[in-house]
């Protein structure tokens, strides 16, 4: 394995076989490297001894520009690719977007909408009698019936539409290692049906045994609050401890979740990022303007999986779980002084991280044993008076990545908890980060400030982020460095009224921050905010909420985010006079919208604000 897998008829004659074990289709260009999940369950197949090779963006419109490197043994694998392929393609607005960054050259236009769907339709024209296995996030994510922001309506299980054999969600090792055994022993892929961490589709539940039946896709689509229910109730049966089966009518046919597999262990992760990667895209590309995407990782670490944070609009913690999964010292410095021996490194390790950087470990011991608790969160609303907040195991981790000759700097990039991080009471942490892993900026993630949005975001109070404020400040000012933070924010989110759009640029105001960029909330499929965009309730609570969804609306809550910009001043103004918030145009040093000319602003009294109403 010192190579790069093969992706031409061409590299495959190089090495001798006459026919693969398994083609694995994918719509993104093909990069070795440990956070491109195509190139990682390839690897993990080679080193399973299977003969596999990636056929990469291939031309969609005919099925037999499938068969260009042959039919395989066992089967097909299909992955949409890192991003979902909707995502990839259009924006918040809708619009198209320039460039995609999994393609040589950043070029558009080289894989299809619904890629994983379309993918496995072709393959099943071609082949029809080929065993076909579709994963990754946009499989992972669209196993229920889901709703689709872009095409603005509920969606079958992906199953249903792709006609493929299994589906695996997660991340998927050890269920692809699992079912390449049992193919490679002559097994169907029925005999299969009870693998940890698939689904599949079921003509009847006869066999089934303690499941639990989620509302049907034909009543989802009858009833949004029944979308609202089926969330509510999967959601409750993804820990690997004790979820139980959990089953969705779509059409004439059932959808038969398995539970979730068992957290990897520090060996299996190990062993899964010690594998040869050559840690940049196929040579192939070159020409073209390389891929984009292996910037932002190229110098970077994957230190753990999983997330505990749980917020509302993340999937992470549905497709890699709520129990922390780490990797060993050894196995991080082995990769370190890879990167540090590559001839175009600079001396800076970009970051050493996960889905949240300072996750090293499961939140409570119990985790590991019975699974994270059902019904109530690790940190919201407040922090669990059983987490675990020891920050020693990554600090050891980050000293020993700084000694390493050749690096200069190690960043933390991938997202710091700071509402975690100020339950470390030793302020070790903080002090390091400080003074080690800040490139003058901090990004960290408070995405709102106002009580009503934040609660139905799943995250902590605005006290807590001014409190960290004030932590890092001090801790900048005693150790003579001048550094920032860089808050990133989320307009429109499900619950967000017009109200507390204002209420946050107010609060920017006061900190003297104008971010420089804003997201607005996309509905990305199976997140309970998008079960709350959908729907119109919170699941978790029933409760019927506010839901942005007018585009024009949108742009005022996105506007006043950034109300300083003068391309937003006619969005602005709108915004507070519809709010009656009168008080904020002026001259005045409150004054969200700067007006010299003598206007007079009426003071904002008790009724001054509008309702805004409940959809």
């Amino acid at each position: 394995m010192k190579d790069f897998l093969p992706i031409s008829i061409e590299e495959i004659k190089e090495r001798g076989w006459e026919q693969l074990d398994f083609l694995f289709v994918s719509g993104d260009a093909y990069v070795d490297h440990p956070s491109f999940g195509p190139a990682v369950i390839c690897r993990v197949l080679e080193a399973q001894g299977y003969k596999v090779a990636l056929l990469c963006q291939p031309d969609w419109r005919k099925p037999e520009n499938f068969a260009v490197l042959g039919k395989p043994r066992l089967a097909v694998l299909i992955s949409g690719g890192n991003l979902d392929s909707m995502l990839c393609h259009y924006t918040a607005a809708k619009k198209e977007r320039k460039k995609d960054n999994y393609t040589p050259g950043g070029e558009m236009g080289k894989r299809p909408d619904h890629a994983t769907v379309v993918y496995s339709q072709q393959i099943k024209k071609l082949w029809h009698d080929m065993p076909v296995i579709i994963g990754g996030i946009e499989a992972s994510l669209r196993r229920f019936a889901h709703y689709d922001y872009w095409e603005g309506k509920l969606l079958p299980s992906i199953l249903a539409d792709s006609h493929a054999d299994l589906l695996i969600y997660g991340m998927g090792e050890k269920q692809i290692t699992e079912a390449a055994d049992y193919l490679s022993g002559g097994a169907s892929m029925q005999d299969m049906h009870y693998i940890r961490g698939t689904a599949y589709l079921a003509d009847s539940l006869e066999g089934i045994d303690d499941y639990v039946e989620i509302p049907s896709y034909e009543a989802c689509l009858k009833n949004k609050k029944l979308f609202a229910k089926a969330h509510y109730l999967q959601s409750k049966e993804q820990d690997p401890f004790y979820g139980k089966i959990v089953v969705q009518k779509n059409g004439s046919k059932y959808l038969v979740q398995n539970p979730a597999p068992y957290p990897l262990t520090q060996q299996e992760m190990d062993a899964i990022y010690d594998l040869d990667y050559q840690r940049t895209y196929h040579p192939s590309y070159e020409a073209l303007g390389g891929v984009p995407a292996i910037e932002e990782v190229r110098f970077s670490i994957i230190s753990c999986r999983g997330c505990f944070g749980s917020c509302s609009f993340c999937a992470i913690h549905s497709h890699q779980g709520r129990i922390i999964q780490s990797r060993s010292h050894e196995s991080i410095l082995k990769e370190a002084k890879i990167i540090a021996a590559m001839p175009d490194f600079k001396g800076y390790i970009h970051d050493v991280g996960g889905p949240t950087a300072n996750f090293r470990h499961p939140a409570c011991a119990k985790q590991l044993k019975v699974g994270a608790c059902r019904d109530r969160q690790c940190l919201f609303p407040k922090p669990c008076p059983n987490l675990d907040s020891s920050h020693s195991d990554y600090i050891e981790l980050l000293r020993k990545i700084r000694a390493i000759p050749g690096i200069k700097k190690v960043f933390i990039r991938s997202g710091i908890r700071y509402d975690y991080l100020l339950e470390e009471k030793t302020g070790e942490f903080l002090d390091e980060l400080c003074r080690y892993h800040v490139s003058g900026q901090l990004k960290i993630a408070p995405e709102h400030v106002a009580p009503r949005a934040l609660k139905n975001m799943g995250k902590p109070g605005k006290e807590v982020y001014l409190k960290f404020m004030r932590a890092f400040s001090k801790k900048n000012k005693e150790i003579g460095l001048k550094q920032f933070l860089v808050p990133y924010f989320i307009s429109s989110h499900p619950g967000c009224t017009l109200d507390d759009a204002i209420e946050l640029a107010e609060f920017l105001r006061d900190i003297g921050h104008q971010p420089e960029q804003v997201q607005d909330f996309i509905p990305t499929p199976g997140s309970l905010s998008t079960a709350m965009y959908y729907s119109g309730c919170n699941p978790e609570t029933g409760r019927e909420i506010f839901v942005a969804r007018n585009p024009h609306e949108k742009a005022m809550q996105r506007a006043l985010m950034q109300y300083k910009n003068p391309r937003n001043r006619m969005l602005v103004k709108e915004a507070l006079l519809k709010a009656g918030r009168n008080d904020l145009i002026g001259s005045g040093d409150k004054c969200l919208l700067k007006i010299n000319t003598g206007y007079k602003a009426k003071p904002a009294g008790k009724n001054s604000r509008s309702k805004t109403k409940k959809r």
